[in-house]
């Protein structure tokens, strides 16, 4: 599974994505069920979306994407459920560079910037992430360090689950980290 993502991203990053034009026979299969091969938590951000990304088709990627890549509540149901019914064998948590739920974190945990009520929320699953980076580094290498230390979070809090920690010791899982570099389309 994640051969093919990283084959797909080359030929999307080579300009030689495929974009096939789906056939009403593939979507009355896919109407059937669906057997995705990874499940994607990603950011919502617009420049990122993981189907072209991963120059994937309909059914191969079960993505959720929130602000931040970051977990609650739905997001871990929606995970549970990926792995208990759908069986996807690889989990990506993908943030990508530049990511403004992380640059919002940082300047409120760095200059005491407040946010709307719920977007508050969002940024304190972020914010704990952010403990051990250096304040005194640039605002980029801050961004840079920020939006990897919140993907390794995500990851580390996903190892907690009770549900990954089975499927990790049955062998039947693998979660792996990325970062989407915007200019260049490479994760």
């Amino acid at each position: 599974a994640l051969a093919r993502l990283q084959a797909g991203n080359l030929r999307f990053i080579n300009g030689q994505a495929r974009f096939p034009t789906v056939q009403k026979e593939i979507l009355a299969d896919l109407a059937k069920g669906q057997q995705p091969y990874v499940t994607i938590l990603g950011c919502s951000d617009s420049r990122v979306p993981p189907e072209l990304v991963f120059d994937a088709g309909f059914g191969e990627l079960f993505v959720i994407r929130v602000a931040g890549n970051v977990l609650g509540p739905s997001i871990l149901g929606t995970l549970q459920y990926a792995g208990l019914h759908l069986h996807t064998p690889l989990f990506v948590v993908m943030g990508h560079e530049g990511c403004g739920a992380v640059q919002a974190a940082i300047a409120s945990r760095f200059a005491g910037t407040q946010q709307a009520g719920r977007i508050e929320i969002l940024l304190e699953q972020i914010i704990p992430a952010l403990d051990d980076l250096d304040p005194n580094a640039t605002p980029a290498e801050l961004l840079a360090a920020g939006v990897e230390a919140n993907v390794r979070r995500t990851m580390r809090e996903l190892l907690e689950t009770p549900e990954a920690k089975a499927r990790l010791a049955e062998g039947h899982m693998k979660l792996v980290g990325a970062i989407y570099e915007l200019d260049t389309g490479r994760v």
